[in-house]
This record gives structure tokens, sequence and C-alpha cells, in this order.
């Protein structure tokens, strides 16, 4: 049962500081939370197993077996190899983000200005949690997930950064399939409405 879970009652709980980035690990079976603490906060993340970290979440497996470019309760997560990772058990926000991708120096440079480059970015904060951990390089950073974050689909085709749906105490509850490596970054985007302007910190927590 995976509903109604105690935050006391997690094995492992931790907060990520706004802007900041998160590295570690759940094993199959257990259930992770990724919680918007104050809302409006755009939380970037990638998987990988733990065997293998090789075999990556894939945007194009798990959009093409559930036939919707948004996540939610009941998406399963797939991987490169075509093997579930992690299912969505339990989602109170609505939908999730799959296409929106991570923000970094050169997408801060073409969608803002110049003088943007060098702020902090997602791609950045994946980098230096991977720099510390040794498992992960940059060839591993691939499409992301952007859970609580807004970007509806034009009729054009095209994508929108939108103000966030999530509020404070909004969660995405992920059962694993197998054990994964869980690699966030609590967006610092200063420059589109995604974080409302204002990065904010976010939660993890662990149930065996």
């Amino acid at each position: 049962m995976t509903r109604n879970l105690q935050p006391d009652t997690a094995a492992f709980r931790a907060t990520i500081a706004a802007g900041e980035p998160w590295l570690g690990e759940v094993k199959a079976g257990q259930t992770l939370r990724i919680l918007d603490l104050e809302g409006n906060q755009a939380i970037d993340t990638l998987f990988y197993s733990t065997a293998n970290p090789r075999e990556r979440y894939d945007v194009q497996r798990t959009l093409r077996k559930q036939a919707n470019v948004y996540l939610g309760e009941g998406s399963v997560l797939y991987s490169n190899l075509g093997r579930p990772m992690l299912t969505i058990t339990q989602d109170n926000c609505g939908r999730h983000d799959t296409l929106g991708g991570a923000c970094a120096q050169e997408s801060n440079t073409v969608r803002y200005a110049l003088d943007k480059r060098h702020m902090h970015s997602c791609r950045d904060n994946y980098l230096r949690a991977c720099c510390h951990d040794g498992r992960l390089g940059k060839r591993d950073i691939a499409p992301n997930i952007n859970f609580f974050m807004n970007v509806p689909v034009t009729p054009g085709g095209g994508l929108t950064f939108e103000d966030g749906i999530s509020g404070a105490g909004k969660y995405v509850q992920l059962t694993a399939q197998m054990d994964v490596m869980v690699l966030i970054s609590n967006c610092p985007q200063l420059n589109n409405p995604c974080n409302g302007y204002n990065p904010t910190p976010a939660q993890v927590l662990i149930w065996n």
C-alpha cells in the first residue's frame, strides 16, 4: 500500500535547497515521494539503473507506451532497454512535463540573452552531482522529467513555459521496479515562470 504514507515513517528524508542538486538511490519495491514544499517549483529528474547506469529513463519509450506527452498517476517510466523502472502510484498535482528539458548555459543564452549564459542551470546541477558521485558523467545526461512544471503544447505543436500548476505540499509518488539512482536538479531558473521566478526548496522521502 503506497497511499497515505506518513512522513514520520519514512526510511529516508532530505530537503533539497532551492536551486541545488541531489543524487540518491531507491531500491526495488521502495517508494519515493518528491514533494513541492512551497509550491510552483520545477524539479528536473533523471533515473538510472543502479546495476548498470547506462540503462536510464527513456522519454521516447515512456511516451509511446502510454500515448500521452504528460506523466501522471498510473504512468510507467521505461528505460532505454525497454524495461519498467518506476510507476507513479500517487500524484496530487495532476501532470508533469516530459518535453521541456533541462535549462543549460546554451538554452539560457538562446531563450533569454547573452548575459544570462552564466546563470546557474539544471545541466550544471546534474554535472556537479555526477562529478561528486563518480558513477555518472556528462554522456549520461539525457532528456529528463520536469515534475510539477507546466509546459503546454500549443495547437501548432510548439511548447510554452507557463506559471506552475503545483502548490505547497503537492507531491508525486513513485514505486521502483528496479534499483535506481535518482538525479535531481531543484531547478534554479529565474528567467521564466516555471518557478514563479523564485526557486524554493523541495523534499525527497523514501519508504521501504
